[in-house]
């Protein structure tokens, strides 16, 4: 034979005989869902260290261990767009109510983000955390930091990095990732006023932005119906923008109206983009409100239109009709100029308390009024810090001020006063109609909006929105399986891919070789959300399997303890090409 032949056929050999690589881990026989949006096929995952090895067939290949995976759905870990679990995660690190929905990304920063922090902020915060906690020695504890009488408790981290570099180094369970808040870069220069920045604090916030981006930021989040954000203006938005555009950011915003000025608001995205030459995407896509339900064309129109003109605009959701913020949304931001104690100030003199009522009763664009937009009976009332209020957790706004025998913008004020707090609410709002027709749109990815919480320790002190527990869970239950709204294969891709191709995440968000190990293996035919809004803390089942870059962290339905979480960042960073 011809040595040419021979060697050809020695190679063609090779080709046809099985691997028989060893690997650390071979999830053998699972129905794979890529994150493409594509069918499903039956396979393996092999997994080496932290990262996906192979994908198909694997025949002989021998690992370490083994899972049989027959009859689960094997999906690339799911990426939270809106997570508010910056201090849950402090508290603790398993992550457990996303980790059993197969949550492996949080992504922090609607407005208000951890860092950059000035001296006042760090103050600012380490006072909330002692209102909540009980104590600085308490909160040194939380944090993990030294506590005496002679040595002053701040807060261990100045920067954004800096903060999810200590939450990595205290020890999650998830990878985190942040924007940079457009309202805490406001705060470092200007407080809570009232008023434009001035040239030379415009550019201060600019260059805290640009640290922030070349630190590995995500881009610039927004939430535009809070003081001190709503004071800030399109010009002022777009500048900031500009900055996270040179680095390849996103553009991300809880709009300055979900409700009456909703088609305003989202051409004021779309104007930022625009202007700002950078993608933009909406915050828990939402019509607020029984009179805005039918906006929801217009709104799918105007980003349609701005999708076909070339720019990148998509959004993101929750499954559920109501949301969850404070008695804040219920007022009016001019009064709450100045911070909380300012306002808390303010809602205890006759004459603002007399205006206020007024105004809060009274239908307006001026601002995000929730109060009227839901109504007194669609108020729910779920945390307090003052235990002497805790026995009204549960019980709408309407209740509590029939109890009182007070008006309910009366007893909204007086609850702030009394809890020191912004308090936490619900505030039912949306159309269910509303709900399936956006969970339907290809543009559209998902978020808890909620911290990551269990039902045990501090977490049981207050009430939770069941969307903490619940949310992922709920689409891949409820709205794929139960009622069909989407495929599973496309809820995937927008729980995955989607959101890692807006946020340009490196090797994150499909089932690839080369691609980190962040891995979600699920019962298609039980995953199930459990909390509801009177008993939010209880987890969602039906997630068996979960592994945070190729560590399992969730095995058959238990959590591990481990905690192999790491900082996931944008564009901007120095080591992006490599991955993050």
């Amino acid at each position: 034979m011809p040595r040419v032949l021979l060697v050809l056929g020695l190679l063609l050999l090779a080709a046809c005989t099985p691997t028989t690589t060893n690997y650390d881990l071979i999830i053998r026989g699972g129905t794979l869902y890529d994150g493409s949006g594509q069918p499903p096929f039956t396979g393996d995952v092999a997994i080496s260290a932290d990262t996906i090895a192979a994908v198909g067939d694997l025949g002989s290949a021998r690992a370490r261990q083994e899972i049989d995976a027959s009859g689960l759905a094997v999906a690339p870990g799911f990426i939270n767009m809106l997570s508010w679990a910056t201090e849950s995660l402090v508290i603790d690190g398993r992550s457990q109510s996303d980790i059993r929905q197969g949550v492996t990304l949080e992504v922090f920063g609607e407005g208000q983000s951890m860092g950059p922090l000035n001296e006042a902020m760090k103050a600012n915060m380490l006072r909330g955390l002692v209102a909540r906690h009980g104590s600085e020695e308490a909160v040194a504890e939380l944090l993990g930091v030294p506590y005496s009488d002679e040595q002053p408790l701040t807060i261990p981290w100045t920067t954004l990095s800096e903060y999810l570099e200590y939450l990595v180094e205290k020890g999650i369970a998830p990878n985190v990732a942040s924007f940079a808040g457009a309202t805490t870069v406001r705060i470092h220069e200007l407080g809570y006023d009232n008023r434009p920045p001035s040239a030379e604090e415009l550019a201060r916030m600019q260059a805290l932005v640009r640290q922030a981006m070349e630190d590995g930021a995500l881009g610039v989040g927004s939430s535009l119906i809070y003081a001190p954000a709503f004071y800030a203006d399109t010009d002022e938005l777009i500048a900031l923008c500009k900055v996270a555009a040179e680095y390849g950011g996103l553009y991300i915003s809880h709009m300055r109206s979900e409700g009456n000025r909703l088609l305003e608001s989202v051409d004021e995205l779309i104007r930022i983009a625009r202007e700002a030459g950078l993608p933009a995407q909406i915050y828990h896509l939402k019509a607020a409100g029984r009179d805005n339900w039918d906006k929801l064309d217009a709104v799918i129109e105007r980003v349609e239109a701005a999708r076909a003109e070339g720019l990148a605009i998509t959004a993101d959701m929750y499954t559920y009709t109501a949301g969850a913020t404070g008695l804040d949304a219920a007022m009016p931001p001019a009064v709450q100029e100045g911070g909380f104690e300012a306002w808390r100030a303010r809602l205890q003199d006759p004459d603002i308390r007399a205006q206020l009522e007024q105004d809060m009763n009274t239908p307006t664009d001026e601002w995000e009024n929730l109060y009227l937009a839901a109504g007194p009976d669609n108020v729910l009332l779920i945390g307090f810090r003052n235990e002497a209020l805790r026995g009204y957790t549960g019980k709408t706004l309407a209740e509590v001020a029939a109890e009182r025998g007070t008006s309910p913008a009366i007893t909204a004020m007086d609850l702030v006063i009394e809890d020191s707090s912004r308090v936490g609410t619900v505030y039912f709002l949306m159309s269910e109609d509303n709900v399936k027709r956006q969970i339907a749109l290809p543009w559209v990815s998902f978020d808890s909006d909620a911290g990551s919480m269990a039902p045990e320790g501090v977490f049981l002190d207050m009430n939770t929105h069941p969307r903490a527990y619940g949310n992922f869970a709920r689409l891949l239950g409820k709205y794929v399986r139960d009622e069909q709204v989407i495929s599973l294969e496309e809820a995937i891709r927008r729980l995955t891919t989607l959101p890692a191709q807006n946020l340009k995440i490196r090797r994150r968000g499909a089932l690839q070789p080369g691609f980190f190990a962040d891995l979600a293996l699920f019962d298609p035919a039980t995953i199930q959300d459990h909390a509801t809004f009177e008993e939010p803390h209880q987890y969602a089942t039906g997630m068996i399997h979960v592994f945070v870059n190729g560590t399992p962290v969730l095995r058959d339905g238990e959590h591990t303890g481990a905690t192999p979480g790491r900082v996931v960042r944008g564009p901007g960073w120095k080591g992006w090409n490599e991955g993050s």
